[in-house]
């Protein structure tokens, strides 16, 4: 699955970075941007993409980006969340490798070139992992439980899933195609496509400027949007398999309840005769609403499953999809 990015990759490196409400921390972040980079001799751009922030963070942007080349700002009409921010990040960078990274200063810039070192040996994505976490137990407790959850569910394991500060080869990120809350699920969505991933340890900070936008809310919606990634990575491209499966075997339930209550009929005249035929009636039983209700429902799973297996084909089709991803031609003079 690929889509084409609106400017092709001409420089290095692109860094990411949702903004929202973090005026104070901005200025230095740029400025241990520069410490960072300057000196690798590497082509870059900081994206930094605002959120629709409520106090003088984009206005402390705009006087960066004047101020240093390298620094591009961009700014939604209103807030959409971090997913919507990073997907924005994605679109407009023109690195052909992107680095994403939070604007509260907790990540540590001074850690991109390792990142990219481990980059270099292959891999197409490599993941921060805060060994040494700068925060309190109430954060801590609800990530751990949400990153044993995700790692059940979806089988890809890794020591921390929540931090932001990552590294991706640009063909990853045309393949990423994130909406709702899905920027939680990145090395989930990532391992899907097929793609090899590294962890590395870097450093964490305790926040100094500015309040936090985690809180216990976001661990419900890690859980909820968790089905979403588990009904991707089993069935996205093959719904019929699910809903199929759960209407034959409603279906079935249904016919064995119908054909248990028919048998009692018909066993009723067999030793009864007409009038034991007669007395046996099943119309009032529970049990053949329950047949019918098992049926019907039966049915309407596997409508189901064909709308959905029509919807997939229709979305590959009409976008010119491929339901594979090629890592190497080798041969051939590589198909030209």
């Amino acid at each position: 699955m690929t889509t084409a990015l609106p400017h092709p990759e001409s420089i290095d490196l692109s860094l990411v970075i949702p903004v929202y409400n973090e005026e104070d921390n901005l200025r230095p972040l740029a400025e241990e941007i520069r410490a960072a980079l300057g000196s690798t001799g590497l082509d870059y751009e900081a994206l930094f993409i605002d959120d629709g922030s409520k106090d003088g963070s984009f206005a402390c942007l705009q006087e960066l980006a004047a101020e240093d080349d390298h620094i591009v700002a961009i700014r939604f009409r209103r807030n959409y969340g971090q997913t919507a921010a990073f997907a924005a990040g994605f679109d407009h960078a023109r690195g052909r490798v992107i680095v994403t990274l939070d604007a509260d200063r907790q990540n540590d810039p001074a850690d991109i070139p390792r990142l990219l070192a481990e980059l270099d040996k292959g891999y197409d994505v490599v993941n921060g992992w805060r060994e040494n976490r700068q925060d309190n137990l109430v954060r801590r407790f609800p990530s751990r439980v949400a990153n044993w959850l995700i790692a059940e569910t979806s089988g890809v394991r890794l020591r921390d899933r929540g931090c932001s500060l990552r590294a991706f080869r640009a063909e990853v990120v045309r393949d990423l195609h994130l909406y709702g809350e899905l920027h939680r699920f990145i090395p989930e969505l990532v391992s899907f496509g097929g793609f090899s991933m590294s962890e590395v340890p870097v450093n964490h900070r305790a926040r100094v400027a500015g309040a936090s936008k985690y809180g216990l809310s976001r661990t419900f919606r890690v859980i909820l949007d968790l089905f979403t990634i588990h009904f991707l990575r089993k069935y996205g491209d093959r719904p019929m398999q699910l809903f199929g499966r759960w209407g034959i075997i409603l279906f079935a339930l249904g016919a064995l309840v119908g054909g248990y209550l028919t048998g009692l009929k018909l066993w009723a005249g067999i030793t009864g005769g007409m009038a034991g035929f007669n007395a046996m009636t099943i119309g009032d039983r529970p049990l053949l609403l329950l047949a019918v209700l098992l049926v019907i429902l039966g049915v309407q799973f596997i409508v189901m499953g064909l709308i959905a297996e029509l919807t997939v084909r229709t979305y590959y089709e009409t976008q010119d999809l491929r339901v594979y991803r090629v890592r190497q031609i080798i041969g051939r003079d590589s198909l030209e």
